[in-house]
């Protein structure tokens, strides 16, 4: 079984989780888009496929720009099967000592606002010819407010939670499914966001990109009547509390 003829577009492929979906996800044969902040970074990625990837810069935050990532899938791919949403940032400063407001605008732009966005050009289309699928990439801070992750990325990430649920139980009856992903810790460039830089042994616990790879797979491939609504993945030895 495989995702031959499916169109699915990757938010956020130009690095980490976002990145390791997509080039899976164009293996098992789906014609992949991948979009993100950095057009350099994206192609760099498409050029590690065998497969043919699309690129398309996007700022999320900004409705014009996410709406014209839309229609370059459209009219490049065809109509959109399956969305992954892997886009998200953080700050270094994540105490509300230390945030300044201007911080968490920028990362409730980003992480929440950004998805409602993703969903507002998606759902549509979707919701029409009763079929799709949308995983959001959210974190473990979206299910507790660790300290780690901050006050603002704690909570866009909330927000992010309480989008996909509410949204997918509305267009459930539609045939639309939505699954939210709450990873643990995972080596991936946001690391370089925290306020101190974790340990080479720390770095050797956490998960790789590359273990969401055969989830998000096995998600994309179960039959419209089956839906994962949540599924939190964390390193083995990262407390769950």
């Amino acid at each position: 079984m495989s995702l031959a003829g499916k169109v699915a577009l990757v938010v956020g492929g130009g690095t980490g989780i976002g990145k390791a979906i997509a080039l899976s996800l164009a293996a098992d044969g789906a014609k992949v888009a991948i979009a993100g902040r950095r057009f350099e970074v994206l192609e760099q990625v498409a050029a590690e496929s065998e497969a043919e990837i699309h690129c398309h810069s996007v700022d999320v935050s900004d409705r014009a720009s996410v709406k014209g990532l839309f229609d370059f899938v459209s009219k490049t791919l065809g109509q959109l099967d399956i969305l992954v949403n892997a886009a998200g940032i953080n700050i270094k400063t994540r105490s509300m000592a230390e945030m300044t407001p201007e911080q968490w605008d920028q990362v409730m732009q980003i992480n929440a606002t950004g998805g409602y966005n993703l969903l507002y050009e998606a759902l549509p289309p979707m919701r029409q010819r009763k079929d799709g699928l949308i995983v959001n990439i959210s974190s473990i801070s979206g299910k507790r407010a660790y300290a780690l992750g901050g006050i603002a990325y704690c909570a866009s990430k909330f927000a992010m939670t309480a989008l996909g649920t509410a949204a997918g139980n509305e267009v459930a009856a539609d045939g639309v499914r939505i699954t939210n992903i709450y990873p643990g810790e995972v080596e991936t460039p946001i690391l370089e966001q925290r306020p101190a830089a974790p340990t080479a042994e720390h770095r050797a616990r956490m998960l790789q990109p590359e273990d969401f790879s055969e989830v998000v797979l096995a998600i994309c491939h179960l039959p419209p009547r089956a839906h994962v609504a949540e599924l939190i993945i964390k390193p083995t030895k990262q407390e769950y509390t």
